[in-house]
């Protein structure tokens, strides 16, 4: 693939930038010689080619263009035959296999590439059609991908499961566990990721141009490992094995600048020649996103990092073996690790470092393949929408100018019309320690240019203020992108708000809270229509159609074919079932097949045996003192409390119940990881405690991940999603539970507010005070400190008595509590949190209720498919159309 996004090379020259670092000479070769890439297709299929765009007029092809696009186009057989030729050849061809020496990692990959294969065409169709039409596209910047494993999605988006089931079967494997070979790709964490990874999937069913671009993580964040009850981090060797699911993309690379000096150019105000002896090239590996129900196939283009110094012989030869090899090494370590740890000043100016080269090689990608075209850059805006996931991708709004303003030669106010009208943003948080910021100084000696180019955003946009507002300096100061503290920072959501021209939410009370918020100022002087809601949503595809195939086929029968995995509002046509018995004990032998799975996956992986006869109560997500996986650990000390009070006929009587926690706490976050060993020291403890046997069980399922999201997520009964009020932007997994069929213990926030709304307050647990609660409880709890509730005091006696191990380990978590204020309020909720626990055992206990709340709550989710949430955002924030690829 070209820079421009297509599948014909051209003659353009491979980039020769040199790379060195700070310390390590530049290497004494000689410069690379520019060299032509080989064409691969025919001249006159080029010039068509690179004719096109705007006015484009398709020329008569020759016999052989003819030719090369029928062989090129031509869709693979889809018999059984055919799949396990091309089985067999991978598997002798590509891994020089014997019928003796295959074994089930061999099956997947040679069934795997046999998959690629077939989407390989449809990915080159889909692209070279975008490019002949001139098609406008969007390209989703996130630092996070969610993917999850790709085999057996791009089996059902090409509905040929049962074909490859069938031939794996013919030569001794199950599918599943050929599936099961696969590993997750290690490229996100929580939400932010999965939600960037559903949203490129449905861009894909959708028929929407467009492509994710991102970092490829050698390591991921990492694998979480849990010993004596510690998360402890190791690496994701996520690579060590082929990845059939990736094109390496040698001749799109680009060059990525940091530190060095400024020229100015004569006879311009803005210009500047950027010089710097560290240069690093980002190469592109591209990742094929297939669409269900569609030809159309979309992609995620990750950038990994590389020097072309060559290895320096004459230094290792002298005994320099770091110096031969120190640029490599500190190329290499910028694509290494998502979200390397920023507690010290060497974290926070690697991350920096690695945000900016995602950036960078992204923006030079964008305005590359837009020059392609041969349109005047002012129509940029009229051809590629950028939209920014979160704050992460935020340098890409001064890179733009940059390469406007220094290799282009705009002038200033063109090159900010253009900007702002590309970029959109989405922010994601209302934390204040989540708004990213960068120190003024770090940022002046990595990026000078940069730090340059936001003095001149920022003092453009104060005088546009000045003149709204005169003698407003406070105004001034509040919505400065340079906060004035010691060291300045940059707010990094500022300048995406001020770059933008949209600024969007992620839940309605989300969007409501940032503007009356954080963005409140900014809402004042550039008006509420830039801002925006766009509630989230989860793709129908991954979260029903594949991990949950037994509910499934019980939509499909009821809806009358498969249409609903791309238009998910016929799932509505499942409440006129709801009163059918024998439609009801299905779907209640459906969610037990799921729980009898998730109980095999708990005790392959923790080796705790737990009864899927239980209440499945749920937390999974990632782990942080908002989301309150410490009230949930606390309630479930107080439960085992009140059952060794009880006796023995009494507790007999008691719902069993399965307390499942799941997630990953942030390396350097300490709070969050002694929450982790509080809930393994309370499992380790209540799980060997024979008087209390199954009534009671505790599971942290370790290094969870979307794979082991597919197992928990269809055998929920009740879910938790119990942050604070007012601080969870949206939440995704609150979407995907009830999707499923589960049901909601949580708070009034986030799109649980919208989730009650759809399904029906009868079918959700709602607890816990309001957002605009909030504050005044904070207040309250500062000065007052008052005692806390009797249930609550109980779990903290019990941990000072050292029944689940040394208080002392704990004691700081009881004190965040007692004595620190209590910022998120769990001595607030807490009683009412235990009374809606109540509510839910009561409820379950009625198992005909029970399951027309499952029933009504999958029925009525249609408005959390991603493939809503796309549509408006093509609609109203990007200005695209659907482009179904035509042959």
């Amino acid at each position: 693939m070209n820079q421009d996004g297509s599948y014909f090379s051209s003659t353009i020259p491979l980039n020769t930038a040199k790379a060195t670092t700070p310390g390590v000479p530049e290497p004494n070769v000689p410069a690379a010689k520019p060299t032509p890439l080989k064409r691969v297709v025919s001249g006159a299929a080029l010039k068509e080619l690179l004719a096109g765009g705007a006015g484009y007029q398709a020329k008569t092809p020759t016999r052989e263009d003819t030719e090369f696009r029928a062989y090129s186009h031509s869709e693979i057989a889809r018999d059984a035959a055919t799949i396990k030729n091309s089985v067999v050849m991978h598997l002798t061809a590509t891994f020089l296999r014997t019928p003796a020496s295959i074994d089930s990692t061999h099956a997947y990959l040679a069934s795997a590439f046999s998959v690629r294969d077939r989407l390989l065409q449809r990915w080159n169709l889909t692209n070279e059609f975008h490019d002949r039409i001139g098609a406008k596209r969007v390209y989703y910047m996130s630092l996070e991908f969610l993917v999850g494993r790709t085999f057996d999605n791009a089996l059902l988006a090409l509905q040929l499961r049962d074909e490859y089931a069938g031939v794996l079967g013919d030569v001794g494997f199950r599918l599943e566990d050929v599936i099961d070979e696969e590993r997750d790709a290690a490229l996100g964490n929580g939400g932010l990721g999965r939600l960037a990874a559903c949203y490129v999937d449905s861009l894909a069913c959708m028929n929407y141009p467009g492509w994710g671009y991102g970092l490829r993580y050698r390591y991921g964040m990492f694998q979480q490992q849990i010993i004596n009850g510690y998360q402890v981090e190791a690496p994701d060797c996520w690579l060590d094995t082929p990845n059939p699911w990736e094109f390496p993309r040698p001749d799109v690379t680009y060059p990525v600048k940091f530190y060095g000096r400024l020229e100015h150019v004569p006879g311009s105000a803005h210009r500047y020649r950027w010089v710097s002896d560290v240069v690093y090239d980002a190469m592109a590996f591209d990742m094929p996103v297939p669409g269900y129900g569609t030809t159309n196939v979309g992609n995620i283009r990750l950038w990994s990092c590389k020097t072309n110094g060559l290895f320096d012989l004459n230094k290792f030869n002298a005994g320099d073996y770091a110096g031969a090899t120190g640029g490599q090494v500190a190329a290499q370590i910028l694509t290494d690790v998502l979200y390397p740890n920023d507690n010290t000043n060497e974290g926070k100016e690697l991350r920096l470092r690695q945000e900016y080269l995602f950036c960078s090689a992204t923006l030079q990608d964008i305005v590359a393949r837009f020059k392609r075209t041969g349109r005047p850059l002012s129509e940029l805006p009229d051809m590629a929408a950028i939209q920014l996931n979160d704050t992460h991708p935020t340098l890409g709004i001064p890179e733009l100018m940059r390469i406007l303003l220094d290799d282009e030669g705009l002038e200033w106010d063109e090159a900010w019309d253009i900007t702002t009208r590309t970029f959109a943003f989405t922010n994601h948080t209302v934390l204040p320690e989540a708004m990213e910021k960068w120190p003024v100084p770090m940022m002046d000696r990595i990026l000078p240019r940069h730090m340059g180019i936001i003095y001149d955003i920022n003092l453009f946009f104060l005088q546009r203020v000045e003149k709204q507002f005169p003698d407003d300096r406070g105004l001034l100061r509040d919505i400065s992108i340079i906060e004035e503290s010691s060291p300045q920072q940059v707010r990094m959501a500022f300048l995406a708000c001020v770059g933008s021209h949209r600024v969007n939410g992620v839940a309605a009370i989300h969007s409501d809270i940032i503007k009356q918020s954080i963005f409140k100022d900014f809402v004042r002087v550039m008006g509420e229509d830039k801002f925006v809601n766009k509630t989230n949503g989860v793709a129908p595809r991954r979260w029903m159609n594949e991990c949950n195939p037994a509910m499934s086929e019980l939509i499909t029968e009821v809806v009358g074919d498969r249409s609903w995995i791309n238009d998910l509002s016929k799932v509505r046509a499942l409440e006129a079932r709801v009163d059918d018995e024998a439609f009801r004990r299905r779907w209640w032998a459906a969610k037990q097949a799921n729980k009898r799975r998730l109980a095999d996956y708990i005790l392959a992986t923790t080796g705790i045996r737990v009864s899927p006869d239980a209440l499945f109560d749920v937390q999974a997500k990632r782990i942080h003192e908002y989301k309150r996986q410490l009230m949930n650990i606390l309630s479930v000390i107080y439960r085992y409390h009140r059952l060794k009070e009880m006796a023995p006929a009494e507790r007999a009587r008691e719902l069993p119940r399965v307390v499942v926690f799941a997630g990953k706490a942030a390396a350097g976050y300490w709070v969050a990881k002694q929450v982790i060993k509080l809930i393994n020291a309370v499992a380790e403890v209540v799980n060997a405690d024979d008087e209390i046997g199954d009534v009671l069980k505790v599971v942290f399922v370790p290094d969870y991940s979307v794979t082991a999201a597919e197992h928990i997520v269809p055998a929920s009964d009740i879910s938790q999603h119990i942050s604070t009020a007012g601080t969870e932007a949206s939440g995704t997994s609150n979407m995907k539970f009830v999707l499923n069929g589960g049901i909601i213990l949580g708070t009034v926030d986030g799109a649980n507010i919208e989730i009650g709304e759809e399904v029906g307050e009868e079918q959700i647990f709602f607890f816990g005070c309001l957002a605009h609660e909030v504050a005044d409880f904070r207040h309250y709890l500062r000065f007052h400190q008052p005692k806390p509730d009797p249930a609550l005091q109980t779990a903290f006696d019990m941990i000072q008595r050292g029944t689940f191990g040394d208080a002392h380990i704990f004691q700081p978590l009881i004190d965040s509590i007692l004595r620190g204020g209590d910022v998120y309020l769990l001595s607030v909720d807490f009683p009412s949190y235990i009374e809606a626990h109540k509510a839910v055992e009561e409820a379950y206990r009625h198992r005909d209720d029970w399951v027309t709340k499952s029933i009504l709550s999958v029925a009525r989710m249609a408005k959390f498919s991603s493939d809503r949430a796309i549509q408006e955002y093509a609609e109203e924030i990007w200005n695209i159309e659907p482009v179904p690829v035509v042959e």
